[in-house]
């Protein structure tokens, strides 16, 4: 399976989002999922994937990061509810 730099975002048991970027989200959910893959998330668990945008490379990943860190939090949490299909750059899958 190819690998594909991608930004996501976890909803936490709490309600509150965590933003990360991989390029292999298989493995980094499970990371968190098992309580390795951030200290935020540790102790927040269980983690739903409410979000994914795949991008051509690294940089591109982490600039993406980036800028949905420094959304506002209440524009972040209303784009995420109202967001119904996951996102990737080749096609639109819903999400369970």
């Amino acid at each position: 399976m190819e690998k594909k730099d991608c930004v996501y975002i976890l909803e936490c048991n709490d309600g509150t989002l965590y933003t990360g970027w991989t390029n292999d989200i298989d493995k980094r959910f499970k990371a968190h999922d098992d309580g390795k893959g951030a200290k935020y998330t540790k102790g927040r668990r269980p983690l739903k994937l409410v979000y994914l945008e795949e991008l051509e490379t690294k940089s591109e990943a982490l600039k993406r990061e980036n800028e949905i860190k420094k959304m506002p939090a209440e524009n972040a949490s209303v784009s995420i509810v109202f967001l119904p299909f996951l996102i990737t750059a080749t096609k639109i899958t819903a999400i369970s």
